[in-house]
């Protein structure tokens, strides 16, 4: 007997949480009071609650803990004030308006995070990162610098702490691109996920 899927993968995103301008795949969850601005969001990955993200693309099953910031507001430092009254002055004065500048400055530095990524508890990823495929994120850690796939970091600056799987394996699994398989196939495969080891997996699923 097939195992049986899911009946309905529309997203599901609870009443307290402010989207705008967000793509979300099939089966994401969004948790309360999450804040997502222009973020695009893979199949099956979610966000628990208090997480807040912008210009950020994260890819599929990811698993972004509570109280997560993605692309971190960047003050301008260069300025006589590192306030909010330069690039948003509308909030403060009639006839100013919001400095279009400024945002397409935070536009042009997006985050990018890949497949299978686990990021924990309270961690803040600034502008600009880009996290491999089945990385994961320590606690509380502040990643400054690219995450390579299958790494895992924590600490403030978030450093490495070991890779999960040896290169060959790291490298299969990405080839594999199990995040990819049609519905049917993965439902097939989860009971695999959850007995066998990595290499043991990709020698039955063909990686």
């Amino acid at each position: 007997m097939a195992p049986s899927l899911p009946k309905d993968s529309d997203p599901r995103i609870h009443t307290t949480a402010e989207l705008k301008g967000c793509r979300l795949g099939r089966y994401v969850a969004v948790a309360e009071r999450v804040i997502l601005r222009e973020v695009s969001v893979g199949d099956y990955s979610y966000f628990e609650r208090h997480g807040e993200a912008i210009y950020t693309t994260i890819g599929k099953f990811c698993s972004i803990a509570a109280n997560v910031r993605l692309n971190a507001l960047e003050h301008p430092l260069e300025r006589i004030t590192t306030h909010k009254v330069t690039y948003r002055p509308n909030e403060y004065f009639n006839y100013l308006g919001v400095d279009q500048d400024f945002r397409e400055r935070r536009r042009a530095r997006p985050v990018t995070i890949g497949n299978d990524v686990w990021i924990g508890h309270g961690a803040v990823v600034m502008p600009g990162v880009t996290i491999g495929d089945g990385a994961a994120i320590g606690a509380n850690a502040v990643v400054t610098r690219d995450v390579a796939p299958y790494e895992i970091v924590a600490g403030v600056p978030a450093k490495r702490i070991r890779m999960r799987f040896e290169p060959e394996i790291s490298a299969r699994l990405q080839a594999l691109a199990w995040w990819d398989w049609p519905a049917e196939k993965l439902a097939e495969a989860v009971p695999d996920m959850q007995a066998m080891d990595a290499e043991a997996f990709l020698a039955r699923w063909g990686g």
